[in-house]
């Protein structure tokens, strides 16, 4: 059973001049689910979890929306400002939805690289334990030092990092990421997503640029903490959705059947408790 562990849906109407650009052409439009839904057969996907982009509860709200009408959405990870006064009482608010199963701040975008190492979490991050929500991190390599320390916090919180830090494969740049990334990986609550690679890759990319890196995720991770997503939409500035997969096949196909059925979607599904 494959499930894609990573795409969104966004209206541009109400991005309101967010990302993306309209000189991004590929993905400056619409995307919804029935935009999704005949690429996801063509390729034996059954399900997938979707994921904020915007820093909006209106956008969670959104995807659980989508989530309702859509069968092979299986779950959605939202966003909540967690340092926020009410993040407590919205993040009891959302978790109502059996379909929201993780939230996302987005790291990535804000000034500050130690944003996730504040105590001023603690009460919102209690509260996504207490409901069995999960913490994706969409970070850039200079916040994985931010992240550790926040992780070694908060041991029995799920984490996923997203599309595996977002390393500089178009400049071939493993340090300081790498030794960062093996920091996080020793610990257990600690998982990696294998998507979103092409798009930091050079134009006309090729599996030989990916494979180091993903080479060193299989290594620290194992094929049981790494989760295989498309980041779709977004992908389609780098390569069709058939392209990533034939690419990811071909990155882990030195794993046994079971390893890859794992990756593919049984971590995804255990991660993220999907039905």
């Amino acid at each position: 059973m494959r499930i894609d562990a990573h795409q969104h849906f966004w209206l541009l109407e109400n991005r309101r001049g967010s990302w993306p650009p309209a000189e991004l052409a590929a993905i400056h439009r619409d995307f919804l689910p029935p935009d999704l839904a005949p690429v996801l057969a063509a390729h034996g996907v059954v399900g997938t979890v979707v994921v904020q982009s915007l820093p909006s509860i209106d956008d969670t709200l959104f995807m659980l929306r989508q989530a309702e009408a859509t069968d092979f959405i299986l779950g959605v990870v939202g966003w909540v400002d967690l340092k926020s006064p009410n993040a407590v009482r919205d993040i009891a608010l959302l978790a109502g939805d059996p379909k929201l199963k993780g939230l996302r701040p987005m790291l990535q975008d804000l000034e500050d690289d130690n944003w996730i190492d504040d105590p001023l979490l603690t009460p919102a991050i209690e509260a996504m334990i207490s409901h069995g929500l999960v913490l994706d991190a969409l970070v850039l390599p200079r916040h994985l030092p931010a992240l550790l320390a926040f992780a070694e916090r908060f041991p029995t919180l799920p984490i996923v990092i997203d599309h595996a830090a977002k390393p500089d494969i178009a400049a071939g740049r493993m340090a300081p990421w790498q030794d960062d990334i093996a920091r996080l990986a020793r610990l257990p609550n600690v998982h990696c997503k294998l998507s979103g690679m092409v798009t930091e890759a050079r134009p006309g990319w090729q599996i030989a640029e990916l494979r180091p890196y993903a080479d060193h995720l299989l290594a620290q991770f194992g094929a049981r903490r790494l989760i295989w997503g498309s980041d779709w939409p977004v992908l389609n500035l780098a390569a069709d959705y058939g392209r990533w997969i034939a690419a990811s096949e071909a990155l882990l196909a030195a794993l046994d059947e079971v390893s890859l059925r794992a990756v593919f979607g049984a971590n995804a599904q255990k991660f993220y408790r999907l039905g």
